[in-house]
């Protein structure tokens, strides 16, 4: 089985990655097909940024988390409704650990949302891809390549220029999606470090419903304003239980096995540019200069490094297609 290495951690996928759909065969996949199914995926992630903005309007954040992932763990539990037979100790336990860094990841995520717009969010959010390779050497001293480093100072500068800018500057809002993007990367090392053989689609499951109880913990404990769900939270929440959740869950674990974590990686990076284009047409959000440069530099600095390691992965040929997927399956059967 191959290796793959994502935003600078190795790892092997497992079985029940390179399987993830009973009915599925190996059949070659074109190359735009994946393309556009995972730029689909960009566009619903992003779509989600607007949607919880629109149900914060009548349900508070942490209780939308909550409905949402409660939501989530029923329709992940009716796909997963063959495969519970499987379900194991070692499985509920690694789930465990994945949702509690998705929980964070989520929570940092709505409370953050909540405080500032929806095309700052999704910039800040994104500076995961950068913070991966820095937390690897934090905690494993793995070595952070020249252009990883190039793109965190790019980063910094982008980071300054949104707290120049703006009415409020840098906000609590701006300072709780930094922190998401954080958990996010912590969410992606934990899932690359502890997940083997196990069932992808089962771990989900487990993680899914870890989120939903956080959710309803705090939901439970913590003081929150009186809210009615009405036809367009109701429409919002729905929107983020099944398509960046449930669906798009499916499609990245379906069609990113047939490109490099790079190239996934810069089709990803579409996904805050989807969420601002939502916010300027839909929310009606506008930007200074100052935030048009920050937000540009701090997409900037995150490509910049992927596009130099696509180059290098063209330049010696890397790349995961169908047909190797499928031989290295059927070796595996031998």
């Amino acid at each position: 089985m191959s290796r793959v290495v994502f935003f600078g951690l190795t790892y092997r996928p497992s079985r029940s990655l390179m399987i993830p759909m009973p009915n599925e065969t190996t059949q070659p996949v074109s190359h735009a097909k994946v393309v556009m199914w995972l730029v689909i995926t960009t566009f619903l992630w992003g779509g989600s940024f607007v949607f919880n903005k629109i149900g914060f309007r009548e349900i508070p954040p942490v209780t939308f988390l909550f409905l949402r992932f409660s939501l989530a763990t029923l329709i992940m539990g009716g796909v997963c409704l063959r495969r519970l037979r499987g379900l194991n100790r070692e499985i509920f336990r690694k789930g465990l650990v994945i949702g509690l860094a998705l929980g964070a990841t989520n929570l940092s995520f709505v409370l953050g949302l909540s405080g500032t717009t929806v095309s700052r969010a999704g910039f800040l959010n994104n500076l995961f891809v950068l913070l991966i390779p820095l937390l690897c050497f934090v905690f494993w001293r793995e070595r952070v390549d020249r252009w990883s480093l190039a793109g965190i100072f790019i980063a910094v500068t982008g980071l300054w220029q949104l707290a120049r800018g703006g009415v409020e500057g840098f906000n609590r809002g701006d300072l709780l999606s930094t922190v998401c993007a954080l958990f996010i990367a912590l969410h992606i090392i934990v899932v690359a470090k502890i997940l083997r053989d196990e069932d992808v689609y089962l771990v989900s499951l487990v993680q899914f419903a870890t989120v939903a109880a956080i959710g309803g913990l705090l939901f439970v404990f913590l003081p929150s304003r009186p809210f009615t769900i009405g036809p367009v939270s109701a429409g919002a929440l729905l929107y983020c239980a099944v398509f960046p959740t449930v669906i798009c869950f499916t499609l990245q674990n379906i069609y990113q096995r047939y490109t490099t974590p790079t190239q996934a990686g810069l089709i990803y990076t579409l996904d805050p540019v989807w969420s601002m284009l939502g916010g300027v047409v839909l929310l009606g959000e506008r930007l200074a200069g100052r935030e048009w440069l920050g937000c540009g530099l701090i997409f900037a600095a995150v490509v910049l490094p992927l596009m130099v390691r696509r180059f290098r992965e063209r330049r010696f040929g890397i790349a995961y297609r169908s047909e190797r997927i499928a031989a290295e399956q059927a070796a595996e059967g031998d």
